[in-house]
C-alpha cells in the first residue's frame, strides 16, 4: 500500500516536472493581448480613459418627427473624430399591433375627456393619436414592419479639454437636427463598449421606428471613388476620403476636363501627368498655349516647338507600316488627310472633294504605296508631290485647289509640313507646343501633330497617356472632330489614354463628335463653369439645381468628379514641389522667379579676396577680413544641372523647394 503511494506520488511530481518548462516559457513570452492592450484604463463618470486617449458616448432619446434621406450626413460628415453604432432589433407585428390599439384607446379617451370638459384638444396628443392609426393600419396591409433602434455616438480626443470642446459641438449639430442626445453618466464603460466594433448593445437604449424611418438612417449616402491602386485626384469634399483611381481599369481610359479659365484645368492635368509618369505610363502632350515647358524640361521630358523654322519636321502622309486584320491603312490615312486639307484649304464642294480625293490616291501611287500593305512601308509622299498631282489633272477644279494648296508649298509657310519626318517619339515624356504659330495655323499644326501621335502608337502597344489641351480649337471643325473622335473610340485597344481639356463647352458639346467623345469618355471632371455654359453643361450632365449652384460657385481646382456611375465634389489637391511644376498663375510664377533669384549666390570676378559663402550661410551685412588674414580664392566643384525654373543639385533634389518633408495633402 505504502510503495503505490509513492508511486503515485512520484509520478505527480515527474507529471509537474514536465509541464514546468512549458509554463516558465509562456510566462516570458508577450501575447498578442499584451502588445494591444492600453497601459491603463480610467472610468469616470462623464468620461473614460484609455490609455492617452479620452472617450465620451451619447445615447438619442429624441428624433425629429419628418426626416428626410441622408439626414444624418451632418453627424456622419462632423468635423472631428467619432465613432458611431446602430443596433436594429426586428420585432413581431402581431404583439406591436397590439400594443398600438391600446396607446390609441388611450389616446382617443384623453382626447373625450378633454373635449367634455370643454378643454382645447392637446395638440401633441392629436399627433401622435393620427401617426398611431396609421401606422396601424400600414402594419396591419403589411406596407409596414415595426423595428427597434439604438443609437450611440462616442467621440475621443487627446485631451479632456478638447474633448469638451467637441461634445459642444456634437450638441448643437444634434439640436439642428432636432435630435435630443444624452450624456450616458455612470455607463461610459457599457458606452465604449457599444460603440467598439464587438457588435454588443450593452447600453440597450432603443426607440421604435417603422421601415419607411429606418431606411432614412441608412449612414452610407456620399459615395466613395476609392481603388486599391491608381494616382490621387484630390479629396473628396462630401466625406473627406481620397479619390484614388486607375482610369485603365475602366472600362476605357478616357477623360474631359471641362472648366471656365483659371478654373484650374491645367493644373490638374499636370498633377495627373506627373503622377501617371511616375508609375511608368508614357506621356503626350499637345500644348496650345506652351504652359507644359517648364514641367516638361524638369522631369526630363522633350520639348517640341512646333513652328515654320523649327528643324524638327513631320510629314502629314506618314503610314505606320503595320497591318491590321480588317482595317485599310492607306483608306484611314487618306481620310485622315481629308480632315487635314478641309482645314487647310477652306469649304470644298463635292465635285472638289472628289478630285482631292483621286488626288490623294494617285500621290501615293505615284510613290508605289498601294492598298498592298507590303507597298506601304516605302517612304511617303510630301505635300508637294500632291500640289505637283493637281497641277498634272488639267481640270479648273484641281488647278483651284493647287492654287489654295501653293503658298504651304512655295509661299510664306512652306517650311511647315512639306519635308519628310525626321522626328520620333522616343522620350517618355514629350510634349508638342504650337504656341509660336497664328490662331489659323494652330489647327492645322494640332491635326497633323495628332495624327503623328496617332501613327506612332498603334505601331507598338505601351501604356500611354495623350494630353489633347483645348481642344475646341479642333472641334470647331467637323472633319477634326470626327478624327477625334475615331481616336476616342479607339483609343482602348492600343492601352492608350486620351485626355481633352477645354474651356469653350459649347464649342465642344456643339456638334455630335463632341458628344460622342463625351459619352466614349469614363471620366468627366467638370471645374468651375461661367453662368453662359452652365445651362448645357446641366442638360448634358443632368445636374441638380445644387450643382449647378456648387459649379458657379466653387473655388479653384474644385468641382465636380464623375467616374462610372458615380460622382462626388472633388478638391485638387498637391504637394509643395508638386505646386511649383504644375502651377501656372501668373502671381505664383513669379513669386517662384524672385525666389529662385534670390537663391542664386552673387560672385564679383573682380574681388578675388571674397570667398565664395552659399546663400544659407549669408550674413546680413558682409564680414571684412583683416588685411593680414586674406584666405586664399577657392572655387569648388559643383555638379549642377540648370532648368528653366528648377535647379538640380548634384544629389538631384531640386533646391527650388523650400521644404525637406513636404506634407503632401
Amino acid at each position: 500500500m505504502f510503495s503505490n503511494k509513492n508511486k503515485q506520488e512520484t509520478n505527480k511530481v515527474a507529471g509537474q516536472g514536465t509541464t514546468l518548462p512549458i509554463e516558465i516559457i509562456q510566462k516570458g513570452m508577450v501575447s498578442l493581448i499584451d502588445v494591444i492592450a492600453p497601459s491603463s484604463i480610467e472610468v469616470d463618470f462623464n468620461y473614460i480613459r484609455v490609455g492617452e486617449r479620452f472617450y465620451k458616448t451619447f445615447f438619442i432619446v429624441g428624433y425629429p418627427r419628418y426626416v428626410s434621406p441622408n439626414w444624418l450626413s451632418p453627424v456622419i460628415d462632423f468635423g472631428h473624430s467619432l465613432n458611431i453604432s446602430m443596433f436594429i432589433y426586428p420585432t413581431s407585428s402581431s404583439d406591436v399591433l397590439s400594443d398600438l390599439r391600446r396607446k390609441t384607446a388611450e389616446m382617443e379617451a384623453t382626447i373625450s375627456s378633454q373635449i367634455d370638459q370643454g378643454l382645447v384638444v392637446d395638440a401633441k396628443v392629436q399627433a401622435a393619436l393620427e401617426d398611431a392609426q396609421g401606422l396601424t393600419e400600414e402594419l396591419a396591409k403589411g406596407i409596414e414592419r415595426f423595428f427597434q433602434m439604438s443609437l450611440y455616438i462616442t467621440l475621443y480626443s487627446e485631451s479632456l479639454a478638447e474633448l469638451e470642446q467637441a461634445s459642444k459641438r456634437l450638441e448643437s449639430t444634434l439640436s439642428s437636427l432636432l435630435i435630443l442626445p444624452k450624456l450616458s453618466t455612470l455607463q461610459m464603460e457599457e458606452g465604449f463598449k457599444s460603440t467598439i466594433p464587438f457588435g454588443t448593445d450593452d447600453l440597450f437604449i432603443t426607440r421604435n421606428m417603422d421601415t419607411t424611418s429606418l431606411a432614412s438612417t441608412f449612414p452610407f449616402t456620399s459615395a466613395t471613388l476609392t481603388q486599391d491602386k491608381g494616382i490621387v485626384y484630390g479629396l473628396n469634399q462630401q466625406n473627406g476620403s481620397l479619390i484614388v483611381f486607375d482610369r485603365f481599369s475602366l472600362e476605357n481610359a478616357n477623360e474631359v476636363v471641362f472648366g471656365k479659365s483659371g478654373s484650374g484645368k491645367s493644373f490638374l492635368i499636370k498633377l495627373e501627368a506627373m503622377r501617371q509618369f511616375m508609375f511608368g505610363t508614357e506621356i503626350i502632350i499637345i500644348d496650345p498655349e506652351g504652359e507644359y515647358e517648364a514641367i516638361t524640361k524638369t522631369l526630363g521630358g522633350e520639348y517640341v516647338s512646333f513652328t515654320t523654322s523649327s528643324p524638327i519636321k513631320i510629314n502629314p502622309f506618314d503610314l505606320s507600316g503595320m497591318y491590321v486584320e480588317g482595317e485599310n491603312e492607306l483608306g484611314l490615312k487618306i481620310l485622315s488627310l481629308h480632315g487635314l486639307l478641309k482645314i487647310v484649304l477652306g469649304e470644298l464642294d463635292a465635285t472638289h472633294d472628289a478630285i482631292l480625293d483621286r488626288a490623294l490616291v494617285e500621290t501615293y501611287r505615284q510613290k508605289g504605296i498601294t492598298t498592298d500593305p507590303a507597298t506601304q512601308k516605302k517612304q511617303p509622299p510630301l505635300m508637294e508631290d500632291l500640289y505637283k498631282v493637281l497641277l498634272g489633272m488639267e481640270d479648273p477644279s484641281a488647278n483651284e485647289l493647287a492654287l489654295r494648296l501653293e503658298k504651304f508649298i512655295k509661299g510664306s509657310l512652306s517650311g511647315l509640313f512639306n519635308q519628310q519626318s525626321n522626328f520620333d517619339i522616343t522620350n517618355p515624356f514629350t510634349a508638342f507646343s504650337v504656341k509660336a504659330l497664328e490662331d489659323q495655323l494652330r489647327p492645322i499644326a494640332m491635326h497633323i501633330i495628332l495624327d503623328f501621335v496617332w501613327t506612332k502608337v498603334r505601331k507598338n502597344l505601351k501604356k500611354r497617356l495623350l494630353i489633347l489641351d483645348e481642344a475646341w480649337c479642333l472641334m470647331r471643325y467637323e472633319d477634326s472632330a470626327s478624327f477625334v473622335y475615331g481616336i476616342a473610340k479607339r483609343a482602348r485597344k492600343y492601352y492608350l489614354a486620351l485626355t481633352t481639356a477645354t474651356q469653350d463647352v459649347q464649342d465642344f458639346l456643339s456638334t455630335d463628335y463632341g458628344k460622342a467623345i463625351l459619352s466614349n469618355s469614363s471620366i468627366q471632371i467638370l471645374l468651375k463653369q461661367s453662368p453662359t455654359e452652365i445651362d448645357t453643361v446641366s442638360q448634358i450632365f443632368y445636374l441638380s439645381q445644387g450643382e449647378k449652384e456648387l459649379l458657379l460657385s466653387v473655388g479653384v481646382g474644385e468641382g465636380l468628379f464623375f467616374a462610372g456611375q458615380s460622382h462626388v465634389v472633388v478638391k485638387i489637391v498637391a504637394a509643395p514641389y508638386e505646386k511649383e511644376l504644375a502651377t501656372s498663375n501668373p502671381q505664383e510664377v513669379k513669386e517662384m522667379q524672385e525666389r529662385n533669384a534670390a537663391r542664386q549666390p552673387t560672385i564679383a570676378p573682380q574681388d578675388l579676396s571674397t570667398s565664395r559663402i552659399s546663400p544659407a550661410e549669408t550674413p546680413s551685412q558682409p564680414v571684412p577680413f583683416p588685411p593680414q588674414q586674406l584666405p586664399t580664392p577657392t572655387i569648388e566643384s559643383q555638379n549642377v544641372i540648370t532648368q528653366p525654373t528648377t535647379t538640380l543639385t548634384n544629389q538631384g533634389s531640386p533646391s527650388t523647394f523650400n521644404k525637406t518633408e513636404p506634407e503632401i495633402f
